[in-house]
C-alpha cells in the first residue's frame, strides 16, 4: 500500500509519519511546503508539495501513484479565515478539489480531516448524519470541501475532529493544552471561557482513525474526535488537577466578552459509535491523552 501525506511537518502529520513510517507494508510518501522539518528522515520519500498549486499536485499523484491520499493540510485559525478568506478558501476548498481530481484520475482513496465548526452547536454532540450549519467562515470551507468529495467519483473518507492537541516538533502554532500547562505553571490568573464544550482529541488518536479508514478503505464519514466532551473551563481545570497545578487563578467567563471576530459553536462533541462500530476506533479518555503527552515532553 503506498501512502501520500499532505501537511507532514504539521502535528497531525508528523504522527502519521511516526506510525506509518516503520509499517512495512506500506509505502510512505510524505509532502508539505518548504523543507522537512521533522528530525527523523528515514522511512519515507520527501517532496515539496504547496497543495494550493494545481499542476503540482496533479503532477506528484501522477509521477507516484499513491493508491491512498491522506489530506492534513489546513488554514485552521478561526478568526484568521474571516479575515482572509481568499487564502482560507485557497488551502480549505480550492486544494481539497485539486487532491480530489488527481485521485479520482489515479483511482486513489482520498482521506479527508473535517471539523465540528460545520455545525451550529445548538444540538451537540453530533452523529455523522446530522445536518451542518456553519457559524464560521472556516467551518463553511470545510463544509464546502465536504461536498466536493460527494461530487467526486474517487473513494473517500472524511474524519470529522475536535481541538487536536500533541506533542510534535518546529511546528508553526501550539495547541491549547500545551498553552494551558504552559500558563498554569506560571500562575498568573486565566480568564478561560466555560460555555463552549468540545471533545479535545490526540493527535495519535486522530492519525489511529486515519490508518484504520485506510486500511479498511472506509467509505463515508466518521467522527473521529476524543471520547471525553468537556467546557474549555473544565478542560483546563482537568489539566491543571492532572499535573498538581494550581487552578485558584482559573476566572470563568463567557465567550461573548472575547469579541472573537468568528463566531464559535456553543455546544459541539461527537458520538462516535459509527466510527468504533466500523473503523475499530477507540480514543483514549482524556487523562490517558495528558500521560501520553507527559511521555512525549519529559
Amino acid at each position: 500500500m503506498k501512502i501520500l501525506i499532505t501537511g507532514s511537518n504539521g502535528l497531525l502529520g508528523q504522527k502519521l509519519l511516526q506510525k506509518l513510517r516503520i509499517d512495512n507494508n506500506v509505502e510512505l510518501i510524505a509532502t508539505s511546503v518548504g523543507e522537512n522539518r521533522v528530525s527523523e528522515k528515514n522511512g519515507y520519500t520527501y517532496f515539496s508539495l504547496d497543495v494550493t498549486d494545481e499542476k503540482a499536485v496533479s503532477k506528484i499523484i501522477t509521477e507516484q501513484k499513491p493508491s491512498i491520499v491522506i489530506n492534513t493540510a489546513a488554514m485552521t485559525n478561526v478568526d484568521l479565515c474571516e479575515d482572509e478568506k481568499q487564502a482560507c478558501d485557497a488551502l480549505n476548498v480550492d486544494a481539497v478539489r485539486y487532491l480530489a481530481d488527481a485521485c479520482e484520475k489515479e483511482a486513489a482513496h482520498f482521506i479527508q480531516i473535517s471539523t465540528d465548526f460545520i455545525f451550529d452547536g445548538e444540538d451537540g454532540p453530533y452523529t455523522e448524519e446530522d445536518k451542518p450549519n456553519p457559524l464560521s467562515y472556516y467551518g463553511l470551507s470545510k463544509l464546502k470541501s465536504e461536498q466536493i468529495l460527494y461530487e467526486h467519483n474517487c473513494k473517500w473518507t472524511i474524519l470529522r475532529t475536535i481541538i487536536v492537541f500533541g506533542v510534535g516538533e518546529n511546528l508553526s502554532k501550539g495547541n491549547i493544552v500545551l498553552w494551558a500547562k504552559g500558563a498554569l505553571e506560571k500562575g498568573d490568573p486565566l480568564n478561560i471561557i466555560d460555555d463552549q464544550f468540545r471533545a479535545p482529541t490526540l493527535a495519535e488518536d486522530l492519525a489511529d482513525a486515519c490508518i484504520l479508514a485506510a486500511k479498511k478503505r472506509a467509505y463515508g464519514i466518521y467522527n473521529a474526535s476524543g471520547k471525553d466532551i468537556m467546557s474549555i473551563y473544565e478542560m483546563v481545570e482537568r489539566i491543571g488537577k492532572y499535573y498538581d497545578l494550581d487552578t485558584s487563578n482559573l476566572n470563568k467567563i463567557s465567550t461573548s466578552t472575547l469579541n472573537q471576530k468568528a463566531k464559535r459553536p456553543p455546544r459541539t462533541g461527537f458520538i462516535l459509535d459509527k466510527s468504533n462500530r466500523v473503523l475499530g476506533y477507540n480514543p483514549h479518555t482524556f487523562e490517558e491523552c495528558l500521560s501520553i503527552v507527559t511521555r512525549q515532553l519529559n
